[in-house]
């Protein structure tokens, strides 16, 4: 039984979206009466967001269905800066016209889980840089500053990590929680927005933005946020050893996504498909009780729910029909990711490790030791093996049961 009465929080807890909330209370009574608007910043480090922060995006979805008005802001101007929360190193500079292409690129996620329009609970997309590049400095120090104290900034996880290993902290990103907090009070006012949410790593800036509006405006402000999303074997989420699990197409194949949600861990179903899916809770509670060999059901359903979310249903059908050619009939499948081996041959661990099969040649030499490897369905395992593949021919390359490739020349 939810401790709340709104539909907003009922949902968030009973999902597992909640680890801290300012004001909980209030928060619910305000959820019930009214519609809320509520934000969640995003940075435009690249064309698309993965999979880290899909459960940010989740969470409008579960805003706007809740019947509240979500707000995305794209940081094209605190991009210039670069959030060091949970950073070992100071991101790299991206120009006027790179942050704009990726913004661009970021924005079609989000036009598949949101409704955007001019109604009241209609989803907004805003670029901070219009407000922060107006900002200027001597403003921004005389009227913000003074409600800022380095003592307390240098208590934040995100500049203590920093200091502790002995790693430079710039002055310029040493900004990024003045301009976040700067960000809620200019929302509060412009949008009236009453809701931030973000990771559990955002807890300081977000407490920062309410404090900002509470001593500039007299305005009353709320921060929700999730906890770390980390997998079942305590590995960060969105990584893989072949890398970033990209939300968009073009970073990343359909087939490539489906996959990586059908062979999450079996004690992630459940919590996956509560955070990531529409799916009823009742039906959650049957999948996540299957066990043994049946667990592989929730896990294709979980893959079929997701990738249909973030890729369209015809993308989650064409990979799972692919991944049932491929394991069921022996087929290649029309989804499964290539690799060109060129018209002089590529040695069979190299191709394991560029297609991202394995994580390095050491590892590729391991699995062919193992007898883990397979060409069209025939055990490889000397790691010096060319692979040559006629013009107009094509060859399966697979690891195990899960990974799949075609080889082409």
């Amino acid at each position: 039984m939810s401790t709340f009465s709104s539909d907003l929080l009922s949902t968030l807890e009973e999902r597992g979206y909640i680890h801290q909330i300012t004001n909980g209370e209030a928060l619910d009574a305000l959820a019930a009466k009214e519609i809320v608007p509520g934000y969640i910043g995003f940075d435009a480090t690249a064309p698309s967001l993965h999979v880290g922060s899909l459960v940010q995006i989740m969470m409008l979805r579960r805003l706007q269905q809740a019947g509240h008005k979500p707000i995305v802001v794209m940081g094209g101007g605190t991009t210039k800066v670069g959030d060091p929360s949970g950073k070992d190193e100071s991101r790299k500079m991206l120009t006027d016209a790179d942050i704009d292409a990726n913004i661009a690129g970021i924005r079609k996620v989000f036009e598949r889980l949101l409704t955007f329009g001019d109604g009241p609970t209609d989803a907004v997309m805003v670029n901070n840089d219009e407000w922060l590049s107006e900002l200027g400095y001597i403003e921004l120090l005389r009227d913000v500053g003074p409600h800022f104290t380095v003592n307390r900034m240098l208590t934040f996880d995100s500049v203590k990590l920093r200091l502790d290993r002995e790693q430079p902290l710039t002055f310029l990103e040493f900004n990024y929680m003045i301009l976040q907090a700067y960000d809620f009070r200019e929302l509060a006012q412009r949008y009236g927005c009453r809701l931030q949410m973000g990771g559990s790593d955002q807890w300081g800036n977000i407490v920062n933005g309410m404090e900002l509006a509470r001593r500039m405006d007299g305005s009353e402000l709320f921060g929700l946020t999730t906890p770390l999303l980390t997998t079942a074997d305590g590995s960060k989420m969105g990584k893989t050893a072949a890398g970033a699990v990209w939300l968009n197409e073009d970073q990343l194949p359909s087939y490539d996504f489906w996959q990586f949600w059908r062979n999450v861990d079996d004690r992630d179903v459940g919590r996956f498909l509560r955070l990531f899916t529409d799916l009823p809770l009742g039906k959650i509670a049957r999948l996540e009780a299957l066990e043994g060999a049946e667990i592989n059901q929730a896990k294709t359903v979980l893959a079929n729910e997701v990738t249909a979310l973030v890729r369209g249903r015809e993308a989650a059908d064409a990979a799972a029909q692919t991944a049932s050619d491929t394991f069921a009939g022996g087929g290649s499948g029309e989804d499964l990711p290539t690799l060109s081996v060129g018209s002089d041959g590529m040695r069979i661990g190299a191709a394991l490790t560029a297609l991202g099969f394995t994580a390095s040649n050491g590892e590729a030499k391991r699995k062919l030791a193992e007898g883990a490897v397979k060409l069209d369905g025939a055990v490889v395992d000397d790691p010096g093996f060319l692979i040559n593949v006629d013009a107009d021919s094509e060859i399966k390359l697979s690891l195990g049961k899960k990974k799949h490739a075609i080889l082409r020349r």
